[in-house]
């Protein structure tokens, strides 16, 4: 497993690719039925070619999330097979009609989300999901690690939370990808107290490593106090926990429902009563609607990380073994993130 804790040294871009053509192929790893792990198979496929705003991306790294999982499962309904992927890093391969600042062969990370398309050597998406990563020292394996989850962190705590100097943030699922960037973002947006709760006592002293002050154990929670913001992913008791420990005018954040828990009601008058707010977060969405936003916070996201003021706890995986990483994302052992290394498709 590789801990970036700085940046490391840009990766030499390649020589212009020569222009597509209509009929070219590539390989990408498909969804080819609704399932365990297993579905996920190398397929031959079209070589996508970028339309007006878009650009094309050869990949180099894919960053793996419970939301390919959540494609794999038939929870998000998709036309099969598909290839799912909504994060990567490499260089731009082409670039569609009306797109500027970016240029073929310039290192890129991007965000792939509204189509997914990143388990593949070439993925096509919005020039505005683009950041251009020339000149900031970040290594393309690193670079692909932060376009879902430290996009999501500055988006879910300003945007949606409207996090103030401060605060006081609680955070489920501490140590896992979007965990690991919750805490840093809040700590950089000025939050007073950053605490987080974990499944098993075998994740406290990573949760710490990213930031939190505190960190308790989701099924102990007694005496965590109050709490102006809760980020929920987990669900079920976690969801019902954080709405209990919000303070007068607190924010609960839902964005996911990792535990697979049925959903949790929440009644409207008991929110009057208690000045309480519950909001949701769904980056696809967000990034489909609103590119430019999404795009900008991805940019900041890449700048803090270029900065040395946000990390990443990166383990790249080779892609051959994708179906081994599901598995383990599934589990709910992972830390950190897992990054899929494209070179062999």
């Amino acid at each position: 497993m590789t801990q970036h804790t700085a940046p490391t040294d840009a990766p030499t871009a390649p020589t212009a690719p020569r222009t597509p053509t209509p009929t070219e192929r590539t390989r990408a790893v498909a969804i080819t039925g609704f399932g365990e792990a297993d579905v996920l198979q190398v397929v031959d496929t079209e070589l996508p070619l970028p339309g007006p705003g878009q650009v094309s991306v050869d990949v180099a790294y894919a960053g793996a999330n419970f939301a390919e999982i959540l494609y794999r499962r038939g929870v998000v309904d998709v036309p099969l097979p598909f290839v799912p992927g909504i994060e990567v890093a490499g260089h731009v391969r082409a670039v569609g009609p009306g797109v500027e600042g970016l240029t073929v062969g310039q290192p890129v990370a991007a965000l792939t989300i509204v189509d997914g398309g990143g388990y593949a050597r070439t993925v096509t998406t919005a020039a505005e999901l683009v950041a251009p990563l020339d000149g900031l020292g970040l290594g393309l394996d690193l670079a692909a690690a932060l376009p879902s989850n430290s996009t999501t962190a500055f988006l879910v705590l300003e945007r949606v939370a409207r996090l103030a100097p401060g605060e006081r943030v609680l955070v489920h699922a501490a140590a896992g990808g979007v965990g690991s960037q919750l805490g840093q973002v809040a700590h950089l947006l000025g939050a007073d107290r950053v605490v987080g709760t974990v499944g098993g006592p075998e994740k406290v002293e990573t949760a710490r490593g990213f930031g939190y002050q505190e960190v308790f154990l989701r099924d102990e929670m007694s005496g965590a106090g109050e709490f102006d913001v809760v980020v929920d992913m987990v669900g079920g008791p976690a969801r019902h926990a954080g709405l209990a420990l919000l303070a007068p005018m607190g924010r609960l954040i839902v964005m996911g429902n990792a535990s697979g828990a049925p959903d949790v009601g929440i009644p409207a008058n008991e929110l009057w009563f208690t000045n309480r707010t519950v909001s949701g977060f769904n980056l696809a969405a967000f990034a489909a609607a609103r590119p430019a936003e999404a795009g900008r916070a991805l940019r900041r996201a890449v700048a803090a990380a270029a900065q040395g003021r946000l990390t990443a706890q990166v383990e790249t995986v080779p892609v051959a073994q994708v179906a081994q990483v599901h598995r383990r994302i599934e589990s709910g052992a992972t830390t950190g993130k897992l990054v899929l290394d494209l070179a062999a498709l």
